[in-house]
């Protein structure tokens, strides 16, 4: 979530301090996002020692990023009442004795409550982070401390995978897939300690900020109103009740809509809906992530369960993929967004779909090797190219009152539609595999890599009606 902030709530720090500022900061965000891409990799590995069907992998999966994007909507404004410093060490200390408490845990039910508070602790973080980012430093130093974000996340998209073969193939003291979540408990308790000594104790903090109750329990009970069913649905065979619960989510989400022109403090900016680029990007990133995870999910289980490759082989064969990823995400932000305008988000798109087709072709032919890394890399860099610049053009005709909750609706809707993905689409793959075999997982990819591609081009066509810079 982006919080802008006048030079009057600034409180610079000597620069020293700043950058140590930062240096906490940056763990906090690489914890959140390797966390996500090796449980994904490692999900096969969890099924197998924890027990429990497809449901299981999917909930462990699309439960840490719908409480990561229900969180988001609220952890903002929280920073402006109870301030940063509290929040982002609260966070800090949440996430931590989740992650143990995930690799701890004895039972499916049990990590996944705790995967959820691991969703709910990181959304109370990552916000926090980025705000206090922007007031440590002075204006003219800030441009330079916030450059390094994107080599290190590209830096760590491409050893993420990597990190959790590696782990799974080592498997240290027997500790099989737990060394995934274990490994954030020493990293999260130095840079706890590290931040209880070089964050700000004022922070300036906007005490006249209010909470809408209100829209926040409508828009959190529509929003598990519709993941419950999506992931559960398919397993227990469609009863009446998970239609009946998508309908109400339907009606929450309206009476949200309804909730938020009325009142007086609005989770969202209610003059953002009045702009064609915000609403035209809400169904953007929603589609592009939703797709995203869809895929991340896919490959990963085509690779393990379809083709019997181990956790490290995975890991080593997408790395076309997290290089293509990392390569894109620093043009992008270095050159092609600034030269090509939103024509960079068309680009995107394309060479995304492209390469969907092409793991489509792949896999409806069986091909492995230079096609499939290729594939892969395509596939990788498309996505790359939209990371940066996407949230910017959305954002081009905000203002600067609606950029912080924009940014932040933006977001929310960013990991609320990674999980809708993981739920929907990893439902279709589940569906289409059937009995399970090398060939049933051939084709249940192929499905799911067509579908994503389509939507992807179907996207394209709602690029023209973002602002052009």
């Amino acid at each position: 979530m982006s919080i802008e902030l006048s030079s009057s709530t600034r409180r610079t720090l000597p620069l020293r301090q700043a950058w140590l500022v930062l240096v906490v900061v940056v763990v906090a965000d690489l914890m959140d996002l390797v966390d996500t891409s090796v449980a994904t990799l490692a999900g096969p590995s969890i099924r197998a020692g924890l027990g429990g069907g497809p449901m299981t992998l999917q909930w462990v999966l699309s439960a840490y990023t719908a409480a990561f994007a229900l969180g988001l909507v609220t952890s903002g404004r929280l920073g402006d009442l109870l301030g940063r410093r509290r929040l982002f060490l609260l966070g800090m200390a949440g996430f931590t004795l989740a992650s143990l408490a995930c690799g701890l845990a004895p039972s499916p039910a049990f990590l996944i409550v705790a995967r959820v508070a691991q969703g709910l602790f990181g959304a109370v973080m990552i916000p926090q982070g980025m705000a206090l980012v922007k007031v440590v430093f002075p204006p003219e130093h800030l441009r330079k401390a916030l450059m390094p974000f994107g080599p290190i996340m590209g830096l760590a998209t491409v050893a993420g995978p990597i990190l959790a073969g590696w782990l799974l193939q080592l498997d240290l003291f027997g500790s099989q897939w737990r060394s995934i979540f274990l490994i954030n408990v020493p990293f999260g308790v130095l840079a706890g300690v590290l931040a209880w000594f070089v964050l700000p104790r004022d922070s300036g903090e906007d005490r006249s900020a209010r909470l809408d109750l209100t829209g926040i329990g409508l828009l959190t009970a529509g929003s598990a109103l519709l993941i419950v069913p999506l992931i559960q649905g398919r397993e227990l065979g469609w009863p009446l009740w998970t239609y009946v619960m998508i309908a109400a989510a339907v009606v929450a989400f309206g009476l949200f809509v309804v909730s938020e022109r009325r009142s007086r403090h609005p989770v969202i900016a209610p003059t953002l809906f009045g702009k064609r680029g915000f609403v035209v990007g809400l169904l953007l990133v929603g589609g592009f992530y939703a797709c995203l995870s869809a895929f991340v999910l896919v490959i990963n289980l085509l690779l393990q369960s379809g083709l019997g490759w181990t956790p490290l082989q995975s890991g080593l064969a997408l790395i076309p993929w997290a290089a293509g990823t990392a390569i894109a995400t620093l043009l992008s932000g270095a050159v092609l967004a600034e030269k090509l305008g939103r024509a960079s988000i068309h680009l995107g798109l394309s060479i995304a779909a492209a390469g969907l087709l092409a793991l489509w072709w792949t896999t409806a032919t069986g091909a492995t090797g230079w096609p499939l890394t290729l594939a892969l890399f395509l596939t990788g860099a498309g996505s790359g190219l939209l990371f940066i610049p996407l949230f910017d053009f959305i954002l081009g005709d905000a203002t600067p009152e609606e950029v912080g909750t924009g940014s932040g609706m933006l977001n929310a809707t960013q990991q609320f539609a990674n999980a809708v993905g993981v739920a929907a689409l990893g439902t279709v793959f589940f569906a289409r595999v059937g009995t399970p075999s090398t060939a049933s997982y051939f084709a249940a990819a192929e499905l799911v890599f067509g579908l994503c591609a389509g939507v992807y081009l179907l996207l394209v066509l709602l690029v023209r009606l973002l602002p052009k810079r």
